[in-house]
């Protein structure tokens, strides 16, 4: 246990979403789904700089990219907020030496994402779509190696799948997160093919609860889930970087209150 609060755990589980009709928004709780647009798009820019997020309200970051933090990883001369070549740089960039977060990366490396949407348009019964966050090159100069490493896309009947792997899945707090994450990356990735979205498959590596998020999660449990909204993207977008947060809505989210939950450092 890294963090040292103490967890419960399990491994290896799976979970579903149908993408086709609604959006898996976690409704037993109010889940940021401002951030996760904006962290969404700061992982499709390769941005890596906390700072960025933190401006727009977005402070999901700002702990691991202290300079406490930071420090105690040992990447002491990394500027407050670099967190160094974390997912959007793997994603946009991979294979490319990491300098700091101001470093115009352009040209460098592989760009994952963009090698996805190609095969998806050109070759879409290709079994090599995947998208890696994971760098073993890497991790040592990451301030958080990758929760959410890897996924995989899938093209049939005119929609889209992603399958994703996640080595370790905070149940509280991350994982209602993640699955809006990659269930909106899924419908952005599909329009801009001209697809439909279809399923979002989660696996779980090990799956915990931090020990202090038990109480809160049992409020939770003792709530009744709700429908799941649905999504409305803009259609005019047809590029993956042209996607702004006012291109999304959320249409009938009526989720229970807010249920408060320490994140784990």
């Amino acid at each position: 246990d890294r963090t040292g609060v103490g967890t419960l755990s399990t491994f290896g589980r799976q979970m579903r979403f149908d993408l086709r009709t609604t959006f898996p928004l976690l409704t037993t709780k109010r889940t940021f789904w401002r951030g996760v647009v904006e962290e969404l798009l700061w992982f499709v820019r390769g941005d890596t700089n906390a700072k960025h997020l933190s401006d727009k309200g977005v402070k999901i970051w700002d702990a691991n990219g202290s300079r406490e933090f930071l420090d105690k990883r040992g990447l002491v001369h990394r500027e407050e907020g670099d967190l160094g070549p974390v997912y959007g740089f793997q994603w946009r960039h991979f294979g490319a030496k990491y300098v700091d977060m101001h470093t115009d990366y352009k040209g460098q490396g592989v760009d994952q994402l963009a090698e996805c949407i190609k095969k998806i348009k050109e070759d879409p019964t290709d079994r090599r779509i995947l998208l890696s966050a994971w760098n073993p090159a890497d991790l040592s100069q990451m301030a958080l190696p990758p929760c959410h490493m890897f996924c995989q896309f899938y093209v049939a009947n005119g929609e889209l799948s992603c399958l994703m792997y996640q080595r370790s899945c905070d149940m509280g707090l991350g994982v209602p997160f993640n699955i809006a994450s990659y269930s909106l990356l899924t419908c952005m990735v599909a329009q801009v093919c001209g697809l439909k979205p279809g399923d979002f498959v989660h696996t779980m590596g090990n799956a915990h609860v931090y020990k202090n998020h038990v109480e809160p999660l049992k409020t939770q449990l003792e709530r009744t889930p709700r429908p799941f909204p649905v999504l409305r993207t803009n259609p005019d977008v047809k590029d993956i970087d042209g996607f702004q947060a006012s291109d999304f809505e959320l249409l009938g989210y009526n989720p229970h209150g807010k249920i408060a939950m320490e994140m784990a450092v």
